[in-house]
């Protein structure tokens, strides 16, 4: 084996010979067996050498990772009781939806959407050019007993809710007039009850196309359309829109006063309900946009104005109760005042991915849970009575049961809190 050593000093070039003292070729004074080596101090190449050598850096301590955080308890889910209590329609989707039964099995119960009689009376309104009523976003009056008044969009998303899929023929009869919603354009004909009585100027069509646009991408989305490429391109477009404004100085200051009153500026496009309904049934589209879907996270966590949601649109003053100007459910006191909203707002959360991510949603959800008894059926926090709501948002998903007495009354939270649970990821323990 040869082994190298390394010098201080360069090495010498020529054999080395013992130094004579008759040698001719040294002077007299250094006539001398011995040879003394220069000083490393005297020397200036040792001396930057030396200033240049790397000192070694003391060996670090490994980091040690955080612990990871307890898994969630699994969520008890009353399957018996809801096939022995609920309507056929919450049966059919606990079954498929929540327990997650083998196809070969869900095929076997795939008649039951069709077995409940308000769906049925529902789909048969609908009228020969595919819409209902001839509207687009009315929802019927507490007062109605056959969904009188109701609109397309509302309607196709009941029927959905109900369990009815997109290959049924009343929702591809609607289908036609919904992919033509998604066109960009100002065509006036296409504002149905938007219209209003008197001509609309250019600003009113403008703003009723955009919000009939979102309402029809988000109705779309939910059955199932997101590989369709004229809804992806309504929804790029959608996107872009709502992305441009929250990068804009506008989305931190967008109220202006007019007058005594304080107002959306005619310019602010903040994201709407149906904007957000949209991305929630397009995971595929919403992994391609990761950017835009932060930034619409923070928006949707910061606090509601004090502001009425009003925007000046022309010389007109409108509500504007479909735009999302922050958190829907920053307290306990928002959840408790209308459950059908708060749990509709955390299924949106949960199919977006925001839920795990939000602290505060998550101990509100954790909450609903916690008034469930031990069989896992939910009752109010306070009182026997049931769950309301008048908000047209969530008129669609609440409530799914005809019959509001004896243990019908407790079906659809029940079941609503079992799917927000696994959209959750959460361990499901059927019971």
């Amino acid at each position: 084996m040869r082994i190298q050593i390394c010098y201080a000093y360069p090495p010498f070039l020529k054999p080395f010979r013992p130094v004579s003292q008759n040698d001719p070729g040294l002077p007299a004074s250094s006539a001398s067996p011995y040879v003394t080596l220069p000083s490393p101090s005297n020397s200036a190449s040792s001396a930057t050498t030396a200033a240049t050598a790397p000192v070694p850096a003391a060996p670090s301590a490994p980091a040690i990772p955080a612990p990871p955080p307890p898994p969630a308890s699994p969520v008890r889910f009353p399957l018996d009781w809801l096939l022995a209590n609920a309507a056929p329609p919450i049966r059919y989707r606990a079954l498929t939806e929540v327990a997650r039964m083998t196809a070969a099995d869900a095929e076997k119960v795939a008649a039951l959407p069709f077995t409940y009689k308000p769906a049925v009376l529902l789909a048969v309104q609908q009228a020969p050019d595919g819409t209902w009523g001839g509207g687009m976003l009315s929802v019927p009056s507490a007062r109605a007993e056959h969904f009188e008044g109701v609109g397309t969009i509302p309607a196709v998303r009941r029927l959905m809710e109900w369990g009815w899929n997109k290959d049924t023929p009343p929702l591809v009869h609607a289908r036609r007039v919904l992919f033509r919603l998604l066109a960009e354009d100002d065509d006036p004909s296409f504002l149905f009850e938007l219209a209003g009585k008197h001509s609309p100027d250019e600003d009113a069509v403008r703003r009723g196309r955009a919000l009939l646009r979102e309402a029809a991408a988000a109705t779309l989305a939910q059955a199932g359309y997101e590989g369709d490429p004229r809804l992806r391109g309504a929804a790029r477009r959608i996107l872009t829109r709502m992305a441009d404004y929250l990068r804009s100085p506008l989305a931190q200051k967008p109220f202006i006063r007019q007058g005594n009153q304080h107002m959306l500026a005619a310019e602010a496009c903040p994201p709407s309900i149906f904007a957000v309904a949209m991305l929630a049934y397009m995971p595929l589209f919403r992994a391609e946009h990761h950017r835009e879907m932060d930034a619409l996270y923070q928006h949707l966590i910061q606090p509601q104005p004090r502001q009425e949601a009003v925007q000046l649109c022309g010389k007109q003053v409108l509500p504007v109760p479909h735009m999302v100007l922050g958190d829907y459910l920053p307290h306990r006191n928002a959840l408790d005042a209308d459950v059908p909203l708060a749990l509709y707002w955390l299924e949106l959360m949960a199919r977006l991915g925001f839920l795990k991510r939000n602290e505060n949603w998550s101990k509100l959800f954790e909450r609903c849970l916690e008034d469930r008894d031990r069989e896992g059926i939910w009752h109010p926090h306070k009182g026997m009575s049931i769950a309301r709501t008048t908000n047209a948002h969530a008129w669609a998903t609440y409530p799914l049961e005809e019959q509001h007495a004896g243990e019908e009354r407790w079906t659809d939270i029940t079941f609503r809190l079992g799917l927000i649970a696994r959209l959750t990821g959460r361990t499901i323990e059927i019971i």
